[in-house]
């Protein structure tokens, strides 16, 4: 009985569960601190992305999509075939030119528009006529016509202020036109647009030239 109390009693052994050393906890949060900054540095990139392409998709709708009014403009260089003028006390005048129409598209896409007819006048009368054939102003670009006009002063019931400018050696004529047409922008949208071309220019009658050409 004695050697059994004198009999030491062993704890029983721990199976599989060691202490973590220093060194292995160290390593584990260093991987959790890694891991943490690369989800961070995922994050970063991911928002500055979405702003990038917020900023690109804003960038493009002011810009490629805006769509601008195409311009029309009478040319200033204009060679004369006819050019014949009466006196100050019995005015009169009859015309033949050429001359070119420029349609200028400002926008990322062409501009396709309908034959139409521009109008001469002199004092609000029509003198003269001459047709703008449909055409097609490329991105960005202008688009020449060229036109020959033939005008007179048949129309006119009074020549009172012709008499006073041919007196003076000038001619003021007025034109206007209205285009109609579309802007297709990547192939997919279209929208219709009518550029107005209204331009006054004045004819040297010594020199038969043209002074001046002012467009609105």
């Amino acid at each position: 009985m004695a050697e059994k109390m004198n009999q030491q009693v062993h704890p029983f052994a721990q199976v599989n569960k060691q202490p973590r050393s220093d060194e292995e906890s160290g390593t584990l949060t260093s991987d959790q601190a890694l891991k943490r900054k690369k989800r961070i540095k995922l994050a970063i990139y991911i928002a500055a992305f979405a702003v990038f392409q917020t900023i690109v998709i804003l960038v493009f709708a002011l810009t490629v999509m805006r769509v601008k009014t195409p311009e029309v403009r009478l040319g200033t260089d204009v060679t004369f075939q006819n050019f014949k003028t009466g006196t100050q006390a019995s005015p009169s005048f009859d015309l033949s030119f050429t001359t070119q129409v420029g349609v200028k598209n400002s926008n990322f896409g062409p501009y396709k528009f309908d034959s139409t007819i521009a109008t001469f006048m002199y004092e609000g009368v029509t003198v003269g006529q001459v047709t703008i054939p449909k055409g097609k102003a490329g991105l960005r670009s202008t688009k020449k016509v060229t036109v020959t006009v033939n005008m007179n002063s048949n129309a006119l019931q009074s020549t009172t202020g012709l008499g006073s400018e041919l007196g003076a050696g000038v001619l003021t004529l007025n034109n206007q036109a209205k285009l109609s047409g579309k802007v297709e922008l990547m192939f997919v949208m279209k929208k219709e647009k009518s550029a107005e071309m209204n331009c006054t220019m004045t004819i040297e009658v010594s020199t038969k030239a043209v002074q001046s050409m002012n467009c609105e």
